[in-house]
């Protein structure tokens, strides 16, 4: 049973394919057309999917699009109506496009596929599952449990915002639905609007700066005061409802209205590149712990329908670690699993799975003792001739390394000299995370390597926090945690045994005499409260990976890397020899590993390229 899963046209489009349930490729747009987030039809990817499965489209049994147009169609033409006059420049804007294209989206999907290959549209189906449902089966499927519950948290999909669900012996029963306009990743989208971020690009950011809001300051609890009394009512069952007076995402062509909203807050909509003042970080802090507190609230209902002691996550709320760690401390479960493409992307790959499993009555076939991801590794991988090609081209000096383990003892080496080293092995990661495929690495232990990684390597804001990769083994060595983490989605505290005291009048400081004090003897990877966005690296999933932290462990007595993304700020991660060898000129990265191969940087010719990333890439 061969099926072709699309997601596209709002933003993260992707493409997998999986052949009797098991997952054989799965990749997003962005990566091949080097446009973050590109939301158009993933032609690139499902040709990739296509050539590593060994298929051709007239082999496919079905071809399944992540969710159903012409009910979210539906929802645009109520909202208008219901929210009439209002919203008449956002009615002339929209709904052209939807009859113009997204109306006729069966033809579009076969005009693009046209182009691709053949095929006969009798025997293939095109399907359309829901958008909720596609989120519930990117979670549920692939996880190791039976039987769980399943809760899907986004902006919006056709009418549903939030989902429970129930997984139970191969098929998906939904309990329970909150609909539009009312919506968790909505608010928290309209709060990143506020301070500055990019709307469906910059949620991430909002969660790192949260922890430099002050705890001891009275503003909290007043801006959760004024959250709660004037923007959203929080029911028992984590249900909520949005007061439409001071958000204009329904109908308008902006995330809230802003004069009301600095009227209500007492200060000015932050523009994208101004300071970051002290009551930014305090109103992050306050919708983040309303954000973690909703999300509990959602589980112990999912908890209360099913009786579960599993649950599964997905949906781009999904995505926010701190309130992943929240709910998994809280015990309201046993076991969590959490989507690693947990947007829209791993909308591509639930639609396939539900369609395997639920239309086509697929029996499900579980390995218990881990997930069906297979570590996320499900992109493109390289070869040799690929890095000499890329060598060629660019005239690159390298060391070629026949034996693996020598280069893995070289790099942990040159990590623990303070360098800091592009990696590029196997498969390319799919979802947001790097996790040891396309990732730059540094040393935890350095006291200047945030600062460094943050200013001359991504070019991004200096507040933003990079992630640990641990041994698995090693991770209560560390972490306050002694479970697995392999996807990178899950903070947890640093253990109390590397903490360092905090001075007097800590929670005062200004954040940028925050974010340099050293907080842990690891202080690259220890977040401003004592937090780590932790990923476990294990052996049968990433062994070349494991191997070097393994070798970095003999030399430092620390089996842990700062691991953060390989791409500059605004660009998607690398995937290609030639990304990363582009990326590691323009940037001041030390060495590149690609492969067996070792580039230093100065062994390599002066950059001739003229293009600039700055100008070439919308920064996110």
């Amino acid at each position: 049973m061969n099926i072709l899963g699309i997601s596209a046209f709002y933003h993260d489009s992707a493409a997998t394919i999986t052949q009797d349930g098991k997952i054989i490729a799965a990749a997003q747009e962005e990566r091949f057309t080097r446009k973050k987030h590109d939301p158009g039809f993933p032609s690139n990817a499902i040709k990739f999917c296509l050539e590593y499965s060994g298929l051709e489209l007239k082999d496919l049994d079905a071809i399944v699009f992540y969710d159903k147009p012409l009910l979210k169609f539906e929802r645009l033409l109520e909202t208008y109506y219901a929210f009439a006059p209002k919203g008449l420049r956002s009615f002339i804007t929209s709904i052209p496009v939807w009859i113009k294209e997204k109306m006729f989206l069966k033809r579009l999907i076969h005009e693009e596929l046209e182009q691709i290959g053949t095929y006969d549209k009798k025997k293939t189906k095109l399907l359309f599952p829901e958008h909720h449902l596609s989120h519930a089966a990117s979670a549920y499927y692939p996880s190791p449990y039976e039987e769980s519950a399943i809760l899907t948290v986004d902006g919006v999909g056709e009418w549903a915002t939030v989902s429970i669900c129930h997984g139970q012996k191969g098929q998906i029963k939904i309990l329970k639905e909150m609909r539009f306009p009312h919506s968790l990743g909505l608010l928290y989208s309209a709060f990143t609007y506020f301070l500055g971020f990019r709307v469906n690009s910059g949620e991430y950011k909002l969660m790192g700066l949260a922890p430099y809001g002050n705890p001891l300051s009275p503003d909290i609890a007043k801006y959760v005061d004024i959250i709660k009394k004037d923007l959203i009512s929080i029911k028992e069952d984590g249900s909520v409802w949005l007061n439409q007076d001071f958000f204009d995402y329904a109908t308008g062509l902006k995330m809230v209205n802003e004069p009301k909203w600095e009227a209500l807050f007492g200060f000015k909509t932050r523009k994208p590149e101004d300071e970051l003042e002290q009551h930014h970080c305090n109103l992050g802090l306050a919708i983040q712990q309303i954000t973690e507190d909703v999300v509990v609230l959602m589980a112990q209902e999912a908890k209360r329908l099913t009786g579960s002691e599993n649950i599964c996550l997905a949906g781009g709320v999904a995505l926010n670690c701190v309130s992943n760690g929240k709910l998994q401390k809280s015990g309201v479960f046993k076991n969590v699993f959490i989507q690693p493409a947990a947007g829209d992307a791993g909308g591509a790959l639930g639609a396939a799975l539900a369609v395997n499993y639920i239309y086509f009555k697929q029996e499900r076939v579980i390995d218990y003792k881990m997930d069906a991801m297979k570590g996320s590794y499900l992109g493109p991988t390289i070869s040799d001739l690929e890095v000499e090609l890329m060598s060629k081209k660019y005239k690159a000096n390298y060391q070629y390394f026949e034996n693996f383990d020598d280069l893995a003892a070289e790099t942990a080496k040159l990590i623990s000299q303070e360098n800091v080293i592009g990696w590029v092995q196997g498969k390319m990661e799919f979802g947001p995370r790097a996790l040891g495929a396309r990732s730059i690495l540094g040393d935890p232990r350095s006291a200047e390597m945030q600062k460094k990684l943050n200013l001359k390597i991504k070019y991004r804001e200096s507040f933003r926090p990079f992630a640990p990769s641990v041994l698995a083994e090693d991770v209560s060595q560390f972490f306050d945690y002694d479970g697995i983490s392999p996807y990178m989605l899950l903070v947890h505290p640093v253990a109390e045994a590397i903490k360092k005291t905090l001075p007097e009048g800590y929670d005062d400081m200004n954040l940028r005499d925050k974010l340099y004090h050293l907080r842990s003897d690891l202080p690259s990877i220890t977040h401003i409260d004592f937090s780590a966005r932790i990923q476990t690296v294990h052996s049968d999933t990433n062994p070349r990976y494991y191997k070097m932290i393994e070798e970095f462990k003999k030399l430092t007595g620390m089996g842990v890397v700062v691991n953060t993304s390989f791409n500059v700020r605004g660009e998607p991660i690398v995937m290609t020899p030639n990304d990363a060898y582009r990326c590691f000129m323009r940037t001041e990265m030390d060495y590149l590993v690609v492969g067996n191969f070792l580039f230093s940087k100065k062994d390599q010719p002066e950059w001739q390229g003229t293009d600039n990333w700055k100008e070439e890439f919308v920064l996110d």
